[in-house]
């Protein structure tokens, strides 16, 4: 069994109460009936995200608006999974909701797990996102050092020359500054 699926598996089991409506969710190999569970009502949400979470790893499309949600949830440990099975889905609308996600200032606070799912996404869209989420952090007195911290590691990842500038302001907050360093020198120099 899949890491992440036993550790979502095993943490939705304690939510739940374990019981039969559980084991069932949790044991069936039916997509259409984990897939009726995203649009049941009254489903509780445990059963939406294992339910999106397992559809997402069988890289059903039907996932996808359920695991964005979760995405974008105040529960970081929702927030991982949701990445994770995101990460797997190979869904085309993922890059462009995930950076929406990140650089949406109304909800920054929950930033941190889109802004590392575009790093693994590699996206077209994930440099303009980062670098978009970077600068807003590096106001005075941000409090979202987390999210800071992961653009300026993701940039570094990506590699991308488009970001040398505001990796570049970053080394200026002592929070990112070894960080900065570290991705500057990930980027290949300009010739």
């Amino acid at each position: 069994m899949d890491e992440e699926l036993r550790s979502l598996t095993e943490r939705l089991r304690r939510e739940s109460g374990g019981g039969a409506g559980f084991e069932r969710l949790a044991g069936t190999g039916d997509l259409d009936e984990l897939a009726d569970v995203l649009t049941a009502p009254g489903q509780s949400l445990w059963a939406r995200e294992l339910a999106a979470f397992r559809l997402g790893l069988a890289g059903d499309r039907r996932a996808f608006e359920a695991l964005v949600l979760l995405l974008n949830h105040r529960d970081p440990q929702r927030c991982a999974s949701a990445a994770y099975a995101l990460a797997r889905l190979g869904d085309p609308r993922t890059a462009r909701a995930a950076a929406a996600l990140a650089t949406n200032e109304l909800r920054v606070a929950y930033a941190l797990h889109p802004v590392r799912l575009l790093v693994e996404l590699r996206a077209a869209e994930a440099v303009p996102a980062l670098i978009t989420t970077l600068e807003r952090r590096l106001r005075p007195h941000d409090p979202h050092r987390r999210v800071a911290l992961a653009c300026v590691e993701g940039l570094g990842a990506l590699g991308d020359a488009r970001a040398r500038t505001v990796l570049n302001e970053a080394l200026a907050h002592p929070t990112l500054a070894e960080a900065a360093v570290h991705a500057l020198a990930r980027i290949p120099r300009q010739r």
